[in-house]
């Protein structure tokens, strides 16, 4: 199935994208200033150039209309399309000034995004509804929110948001506990209701954090029969989810393990950005 579309509130990116205009503008845009008559009036072509999952054309097209509001856009995509070659995302008519002036800062937010959204839905097709792709806390300062909404327009799921909203003892927390036991005892009492998550290293490690009942088990860099052993183990009593180092090419035998979830930095820190065109003409 297509991914779903994704909806994302304004006020998630306004700020960012004004911080980012700022950062590349400031006192103004001197070459244009230079070069371009102020009255003249221009029209621009976002096209795409390369199969890509599109995310974050609203964050994109903000970055024009914080500059001038009377910039007109015809956008032709949505988010969550899946665009091919030559495919025209928006056009947009305005003074010329201004489509130099957002130009980059457009094409910085909609190329990033959407190479997360294309990165995402390869990972999804190739565990085939086996394995639920999630995404991790491996993201950029400041612009989680933004790209974990291009993990959903991919067809992820989010993990946690950040560590105020999930429960999740990993080994350093295990180390400075006391024990697995211990970590998730008093994770139990300090935040009743939530679920708790447990990451592991070794099989005696899911043995003493099926004992102590969390509810998802996290396997790290386990070897693919030792997952399987997990699994076996956590039947009935817990989910597991795989993490560490996962690839396109070891997505399918990870999902044949019969793991509940694979968590994937690499969605988020190492997308490819797609390749995406911003084609200004005068009018």
């Amino acid at each position: 199935m297509p991914p779903q579309p994704q909806t994302l509130d304004p006020a998630l990116y306004r700020d960012i994208v004004r911080r980012a205009l700022d950062e590349d503008i400031r006192g103004g845009d001197i070459t244009t200033e230079a070069t371009v008559p102020p009255k003249q009036r221009a029209r621009g072509v976002f096209t795409v150039k390369s199969d890509c999952v599109l995310a974050g054309l609203d964050v994109a097209l903000d970055a024009f209309r914080q500059l001038d509001q009377s910039v007109q856009i015809d956008v032709r995509r949505r988010d969550s399309y899946v665009c091919k070659p030559g495919d025209v995302v928006a056009k947009l008519v305005g003074p010329a000034r201004v489509l130099l002036a957002a130009e980059r800062t457009a094409l910085n937010f909609l190329q990033h995004l959407s190479g997360i959204a294309t990165h995402t839905r390869r990972f999804v097709e190739a565990a085939k509804g086996e394995l639920t792709i999630l995404d991790t806390r491996k993201t950029t300062p400041t612009l989680r929110a933004l790209e974990k909404y291009a993990v959903r327009v991919g067809g992820g799921t989010n993990h946690r948001s950040g560590l105020y909203d999930a429960v999740l003892v990993k080994d350093n927390h295990v180390r400075l506990a006391g024990g697995v036991t211990k970590a998730v005892q008093r994770a139990r009492v300090q935040n009743r209701g939530l679920p708790i998550e447990v990451e592991t290293r070794t099989l005696a490690e899911v043995n003493e954090a099926l004992a102590a009942r969390a509810d998802t088990i996290l396997v790290d860099n386990m070897t693919l029969a030792d997952i399987r052993k997990a699994v076996d183990r956590a039947k009935g009593r817990a989910k597991i989810e795989i993490s560490g180092g996962v690839t396109l090419e070891t997505i399918r035998e990870l999902a044949a393990t019969g793991a509940d979830f694979v968590s994937i930095g690499a969605l988020t820190h190492s997308a490819p950005a797609a390749d995406v065109s911003f084609d200004i003409e005068p009018i």
